[in-house]
């Protein structure tokens, strides 16, 4: 189909059949050796074999020995610091509309030679994009109480206040975090060369978020540091005990508390403040238990759907009635609903409308040409500061908490909900525009 190449790192693509696509992403081999070598360093330190006192086990007996568990976790480390963000920027530039995640089949490591990470991908036929900007649609009225005006109005007012008291001297429990991450030598020079992970982390109020909170409270944008806390160690490496020396550098900070209202105006394409308080509305104005704004979205998706037929296939709807089924058995209402007569057939009947409003969106993403900048994410995690606010958010991130305690997240898989949501509010904005 297509071959994209980002620096040394190379994605391929191939045809299976019309619902399949096979991708490899390559990592290459001196990436390998070098990672393979400081690992295993790592091991020097921390065995004790016997016949050597622990720390003067030749690094030879290390690499030999050990060599199936330091490859597992360079399988690992790889993954995270490469072929993610390789593989889904191949996927955009070569617009191949990849349905569901993508599934690795097989990883082909060896010292000195490059990596294989093999990929089977689900794909759809482009969808047939009539002229939706002419669609008749008919936007949800608000409810007409006074009492919403004063509840915007009062809302409004309490950010700006938080705004204007906030004393913003680093990074504080709450705030979010972008930043790049990178593992260097005892020279402190980076070890794979320009490749930087770029991730994005909320400062939890947990106990278990004491350690990243020790890495990062008080700092400040453009803070380098330098790093071998097992915070980030775990979130590289979860089969192996590591020792890499990282180098942080903030990008940027997203402080918790106030709401921004440019970068609001902004992700809305607002104007005045007339204009805010009206889209404000949107999450105050309740129709049995829906919002304006839930009422807006499912609208205006309903009409597109209704007028573009194509059908998902099967084994893709079985697919996600399975991730369905996990989300709703989280909630504290599960045993109620799945005593209800039609549960199965209401799974699946999600299932199905989850699958096309994806599969449809990211069509249209492409047709449109919607890209997604640094600023378009801010303003995307910006609405996710509030229980209010996240009633804007339709296509919601992958949950950045493991255990109670939030790690970072990829500013690519960021990136890939942040273009679904962008994409929805051109469809509004177009659609509602008078």
């Amino acid at each position: 189909m297509a071959q994209c190449s980002n620096k040394a790192v190379d994605v391929n693509f191939s045809s299976m059949s019309t619902q399949l696509c096979k991708a490899i992403v390559y990592i290459p081999s001196e990436f390998v050796s070098t990672l393979f070598k400081e690992a295993s360093l790592a091991q020097q330190d921390k065995v004790h074999t016997y016949g050597f006192q622990k720390g003067e086990t030749p690094l030879a007996y290390i690499e030999q020995h050990f060599k199936t568990n330091i490859l597992e976790h360079l399988k690992e480390f790889l993954f995270k610091y490469f072929v993610i963000d390789n593989l889904f920027d191949a996927l955009y530039r070569n617009k191949i509309f990849l349905v569901g995640d993508p599934r690795i089949i097989d990883i082909i490591i060896e010292v000195q030679k490059d990596a294989e990470f093999h990929f089977e991908l689900s794909v759809m036929e482009p969808v047939e994009i009539l002229k939706w900007k002419d669609f008749m649609f008919k936007a949800p009225k608000r409810k007409n109480y006074k009492d919403i005006d004063r509840q915007v109005e009062s809302f409004i007012k309490d950010e700006q206040t938080f705004m204007k008291n906030c004393i913003t001297d680093g990074i504080s429990i709450g705030d979010w975090v972008c930043f790049d991450i990178y593992p260097v030598d005892d020279q402190l020079k980076p070890l794979l060369g320009k490749y930087r992970e770029n991730l994005w982390l909320k400062i939890g109020d947990e106990e278990a978020d004491i350690p990243f909170q020790q890495e990062f409270l008080g700092k400040q944008i453009d803070s380098i540091f330098y790093t071998k806390s097992v915070c980030f160690q775990e979130y590289f490496s979860s089969l192996l005990e590591t020792d890499y020396t990282f180098c942080i550098e903030i990008k940027d900070v997203l402080h918790h508390a106030f709401l921004y209202f440019d970068y609001f105006k902004k992700h809305f394409k607002l104007k005045t403040n007339k204009e805010l308080h009206q889209k404000l509305i949107e999450i105050f104005s309740y129709r049995n238990d829906i919002s304006q704004r839930r009422a807006m979205v499912e609208d205006a998706l309903k009409l597109l759907l209704n007028k573009h037929h194509f059908e998902v296939p099967n084994y893709l709807v079985l697919r996600k009635q399975q991730e369905v089924l996990t989300a709703v058995h989280d909630n504290p209402d599960y045993q109620v609903y799945k005593n209800q007569q039609n549960f199965k057939e209401n799974i699946r009947l999600l299932a199905v409308k989850q699958l096309r409003e994806t599969i449809f969106i990211d069509q249209l993403m492409h047709q449109e040409e919607v890209d997604v900048s640094h600023h378009d994410i801010k303003g995307y995690l910006n609405l996710m500061k509030r229980p209010r606010t996240k009633e804007f958010v339709y296509f919601h991130p992958p949950s950045t908490k493991i255990k109670s305690q939030e790690f970072p997240i990829s500013s690519t898989l960021l990136k890939q909900t942040c273009l679904r949501e962008k994409t929805l509010n051109h469809v509004i904005y177009h659609l509602t525009r008078k």
